[in-house]
């Protein structure tokens, strides 16, 4: 039986969490191009996933979620994911769809293992350093998935980043009126929300980038990816203060949860 002392590892599901969730994708994104664009990407995608190994290995230390680690984590994924998509494009040649479709089998695979082994995809469970990692390789895999789909959205099929975003965000309110009209299960909700928060943002992120030419606003990686990490600290700040996203103990809050899919 778990004890009322296990704290969850990961904040609640709150407007607050949506709103930073898709500020770091769009940073991500913008910050991944910046740098790849700017530095030898050999030299600085090894160090950015040195980074993300590093502020992992802090939120698995954690006894309990700490905003600024969890954050920290959501935003190196966010880079690395972003560019792992963009490697297996630019420097392998990798067409967007093939790599959106190889992503969404390896995202199917984390799932299907992850609910094999602990009979739960609920990110109200995540009490146990397994079920953290299944949570993070998820996380990683939405990441790179969301990279693909978006710049395939806007590239491959000519939407354009701005189209893009308009399309995503008319996807991602499916899951949401399907929780709350239709009572679509609600952790089947939040992950098909989830993998959506990631071109949502990037597509969006990459319009105020991107030049005139390209359909963009021309504000540059470098502008809108210190705009977007600035937004990021402030929140993440005023959570840390707050503690309105911290989880209740588990065995306190497991009796009101939604059941997970079981």
């Amino acid at each position: 039986m778990r004890s009322a002392t296990q704290w969850s590892k990961v904040p609640q599901v709150t407007a607050a969490f949506w709103l930073v969730k898709v500020l770091s994708t769009g940073w991500g994104e913008t910050t991944s191009d910046f740098l790849v664009r700017r530095y030898d990407p050999v030299i600085v995608v090894p160090l950015a996933t040195a980074v993300l190994v590093a502020v992992l290995g802090m939120q698995f230390a954690a006894r309990r979620y700490w905003p600024p680690v969890y954050w920290a984590a959501v935003a190196a994924v966010g880079v690395v994911g972003t560019m792992v998509a963009d490697v297996a494009h630019v420097r392998f040649g990798v067409p967007y769809l093939a790599s959106t479709v190889v992503f969404a089998g390896v995202l199917t695979a984390v799932f299907t293992a992850w609910q094999v082994s602990e009979h739960t995809l609920s990110i109200h469970s995540i009490y146990t350093p397994r079920r953290e990692a299944f949570y993070w390789a998820a996380v990683m895999a939405t990441f790179a998935l969301g990279t693909a789909a978006g710049d395939m959205t806007a590239t491959t099929l000519h939407l354009g980043f701005f189209t893009s975003g308009l399309l995503f965000a008319a996807l991602i309110a499916i899951p949401v009126l399907g929780y709350w009209l239709f009572d679509l299960n609600a952790v089947l909700a939040f992950w098909w929300a989830y993998v959506l928060t990631r071109p949502l943002g990037a597509s969006f992120a990459d319009w105020m980038a991107v030049p005139p030419s390209r359909g963009g606003l021309g504000w540059g990686t470098g502008r809108v990816s210190i705009v977007l990490g600035l937004l990021i600290v402030a929140a993440v700040a005023v959570l840390t203060i707050t503690h309105s996203d911290v989880e209740e103990t588990v065995a306190a809050a497991s009796s009101r949860r939604l059941p997970a899919v079981e």
